[in-house]
């Protein structure tokens, strides 16, 4: 039950940051999206890397 009742929260969160976002939220140029693309790739692969060696130890 406490399971349900945390992604029931989590949904309504993250339903909610999603329309104040489309609504308030300015779009970004190409060269901005192709930026946070290549950070967003960086992180995603450091976080797999500490995943691979958290589960290594």
């Amino acid at each position: 039950m406490n399971l349900i009742s945390i992604l029931v929260l989590l949904f309504i969160t993250l339903f909610i940051v999603v329309k104040l976002t489309e609504r308030h939220g300015k779009s970004l140029t190409s060269e901005q999206q192709s930026k946070l693309s290549k950070i967003a790739m960086v992180l995603i692969f450091v976080m797999l890397i500490a995943a691979l060696i958290k589960n290594l130890m």
